[in-house]
């Protein structure tokens, strides 16, 4: 089977590819019709055979979620009021507490879930962009597994805020004791729910338009 490569418009699609024949799966019904119809025969849904500035909206999501996760680590992201002392705690000093009391099943569960996962999944998100746009040949396979392991994890990242809002709603005794959210937890939530979307705009099939047909 041939293996060579066309460019169609800005992208170059392996030959005997759907893309290449001018098909594209509809992405309301994913019935795979000519994209030259336009709309989808069965659904009415607009045919294109990629979405739209995926790796620049994904690229710009990305560095949002990079400036974001700075003050998500530096600044408190819970305050805890008692006897109208307040204090603050930081993520990692979060942990550190946990692990300081014994509680290591716990400070582990968040240094993976509100540490580790977002910048691994930053990290991997921005690999992947990087690799599309330098055309790499090589390994399309293990890049799309990367990439469905880092658009399946991302939500798990989300157990620190659901802390954070589950001790808000139950501690609030006045000026005796209180939780409170602090800075850190709008911008934590922020790089979450951008990673997320970022990992759902990036077009995966971007990583196989150079690819040949033995490619692994």
């Amino acid at each position: 089977m041939a293996t060579g490569l066309i460019r169609m418009g800005e992208a170059r699609y392996v030959k005997n590819s759907a893309a290449e024949r001018g098909l594209a799966n509809c992405h309301g019904c994913g019935k795979l019709s000519p994209v030259e119809l336009g709309k989808c025969p069965r659904c009415g849904s607009a045919l294109h055979l990629r979405n739209h500035n995926s790796l620049q909206t994904t690229t710009a999501l990305i560095v949002t979620a990079a400036i974001l996760y700075i003050p998500a680590n530096l600044f408190p992201v819970m305050i805890n009021s008692k006897l109208g002392t307040s204090e603050g705690h930081t993520i990692l000093e979060g942990v550190a507490i946990f692990l300081s009391k014994g509680d290591y099943v716990i400070g582990l569960v968040i240094l993976i879930a509100s540490v580790l996962i977002p910048l691994a999944k930053l990290l991997a998100l921005a690999w992947l962009c990087w690799m599309i746009r330098k055309g790499g040949t090589i390994g399309s396979k293990r890049k799309t597994q990367l990439y469905r392991v880092t658009e399946a994890i991302g939500r798990w990242s989300m157990i620190d805020v659901f802390v954070v809002a589950i001790l808000v709603a139950l501690i609030q005794l006045g000026n005796l004791m209180s939780i409170n959210p602090g800075p850190a937890a709008v911008a934590f939530a922020g790089v979450v729910i951008t990673t997320m979307i970022a990992a759902e705009t990036l077009d995966s099939r971007l990583i196989w338009d150079r690819a040949g047909e033995n490619d692994v």
